[in-house]
């Protein structure tokens, strides 16, 4: 716990086998209450591994998708009665070693959602991240600051801490259950006026990380537009979408 606050990690997996130990082995246990894994019908024996750690796993009978993963992900760490919910990749390309800090900067009340940001500072290229996605990272995260009228060095992390009280404000099962979802959480986010903070963090691209080809990529590009001109429209009045409502 960190200043009294249950601390949760939850893994979206899928086909994460050679990964899992390495990232399970740098969570720190002296502050993580609980460690939950959803396996998205992997084809590899990511569950088995999961379970022989004793990690808490749940398993979907088809592929969800990775925003289905994580809503199934978000509703168990909740229902197992969360404060503080740590989104981390099990394909080890971002550092556990962080968790503490990012967890904590919530636990003590300053920020509702806090990034693991591979932008700050030399992290990214440094790390292997493809010249390419380095600049359509910045080219998206400055189209996303302008529409959106917020500042963030990157929208794109799979790296993320929330609050128990912005998962359960954010209308997070009218996102998308494909990549598209964390931008959406993150619009929403921003929406509702939730206080938002990053951190530096280093990454590693090697091969048995996860990684979207450059046709995902391009796809979830153009949904990245289509979630900030959503945002825009709603907040101008013009338009009502459901991954706003509720939100004021």
């Amino acid at each position: 716990m960190l200043n009294g606050k249950r601390i949760a990690v939850v893994l979206p997996a899928y086909n994460a086998e050679l990964t899992l130990l390495s990232t399970y082995l740098e969570i720190p246990q002296d502050v993580v209450d609980d460690i939950i894994l959803v396996d998205d019908a992997s084809t590899d024996q990511t569950a088995a591994k999961s379970r022989d750690l004793g990690i808490h796993t749940i398993i979907h009978d088809k592929n969800k998708g990775y925003g289905g993963n994580q809503k199934s992900c978000y509703r168990a760490a909740l229902e197992r009665g969360a404060d503080v919910v740590v989104m981390l990749h099990p394909d080890y390309q971002y550092t556990p070693k962080l968790i503490t800090a990012m967890a904590s900067m919530i636990a003590v009340g300053e920020f509702d959602v806090v990034l693991g940001s591979r932008i700050l500072g030399v992290g990214a290229l440094k790390g292997g991240m493809p010249l390419y996605k380095y600049i359509f990272n910045r080219l998206l995260t400055l189209t996303q600051n302008l529409m959106v009228c917020h500042k963030l060095s990157e929208y794109h992390t799979g790296y993320r801490a929330w609050s128990r009280e912005c998962l359960q404000a954010l209308p997070i099962e009218n996102n998308s259950d494909d990549f598209v979802f964390d931008n959406q959480m993150l619009a929403q986010a921003i929406f509702a006026g939730m206080r938002i903070g990053e951190i530096s963090c280093p990454t590693k691209y090697f091969e048995e990380a996860s990684s979207i080809n450059f046709r995902r990529s391009v796809i979830y590009g153009l949904g990245v537009l289509h979630t900030s001109l959503q945002f825009r429209l709603q907040r101008m009045g013009l338009a009502k979408y459901s991954i706003f409502d509720g939100l004021k």
